[in-house]
């Protein structure tokens, strides 16, 4: 069971829900590693170290804000708690608005909320009136010292609490050269793709989507470690990059459609098993 990041509540008007907030990201089979000195393969680590190269013992860090340049101001864990003591346990829902309002680009994080046992009820009404309504609660949470902005959304018997990014950590896509709505696309082509998209069509199913490329590590280290080549590096084949080209999108569209065709109305879902599908934030 995952340990809780800290219990508090869900409030919106005068109801209280008492909860749990977990992380819905499991990490445990993540694929990771460790940095070794390539002659010996110890370990490296990381440490602490000042600008004078002194290590610094963990109790002797302390939070300093830089107000101007090489002056700070020290902040201490209870003067930050201090700041906003309600802030720091509690998810406070300002206003519920559509769903579909929200671009898809404002997600970032989700978080799983578990009501206690006295929360129950008013956690299972505010889950099915977010359902039928298609509302989602937009509130303010704290986790790991940090605000964010957060959408509370129902997931199938659960309310996610999905860290939302603030509209000034994204950029403008008028900072980008991209093309209109009808940039030089004939009906014929649309026509031909839209055709293209609903033979690809399939329903969501997270599990028939693998990780390739997880897999195919995994597989080579197992190969290594059997064959005794343990210290062996190879560099990465050189790739030669490739230049634009000017493509006949009607061909392209025309040769889709029969490959789609060649592999039945239910083949695209297996042929992309593996790949990327699109899908809103998570899952969500």
């Amino acid at each position: 069971m995952a340990r809780a990041l800290w219990k508090g509540a869900i409030s919106f008007g005068l109801v209280t829900i008492p909860v749990s907030l977990y992380p819905a990201k499991d990490t445990r089979d993540n694929l990771s590693f460790h940095l070794l000195h390539k002659d010996d393969l110890s370990r490296v680590h990381n440490k602490r170290v000042d600008e004078e190269d002194h290590e610094v013992p963990y109790d002797d860090l302390v939070r300093g804000y830089e107000y101007e340049k090489g002056q700070y101001v020290v902040i201490g864990e209870g003067e930050l708690e201090a700041a906003n003591v309600e802030a720091t346990q509690s998810i406070d829902i300002m206003h519920f608005v559509d769903g579909a309002d929200i671009d898809i680009s404002y997600y970032d994080t989700p978080y799983y909320t578990e009501p206690s046992k006295a929360g129950r009820k008013a956690y299972a009404l505010l889950r099915e009136t977010l359902k039928e309504t298609g509302r989602v609660g937009v509130a303010k949470i704290v986790i790991r010292e940090k605000q964010h902005l957060c959408a509370v959304i129902p997931d199938e018997l659960a309310l996610l609490a999905y860290t939302l990014r603030w509209p000034y950590q994204l950029r403008d896509a008028s900072e980008f050269d991209l093309p209109g709505e009808n940039f030089q696309v004939s009906e014929q082509e649309k026509n031909m793709a839209k055709q293209l998209v609903e033979a690809m069509a399939a329903d969501w199913n997270p599990e028939e989507y693998v990780d390739t490329y997880r897999e195919d590590v995994l597989k080579l280290i197992d190969e290594k470690v059997k064959s005794g080549q343990l210290t062996e590096v190879t560099e990465a084949p050189k790739r030669e990059a490739r230049e634009a080209e000017v493509v006949d999108i009607m061909s392209l569209l025309k040769r889709s459609m029969e490959q789609q065709k060649a592999v039945g109305g239910g083949g695209a879902a297996s042929s992309r098993a593996g790949g990327a599908g699109a899908q809103s934030p998570d899952g969500v």
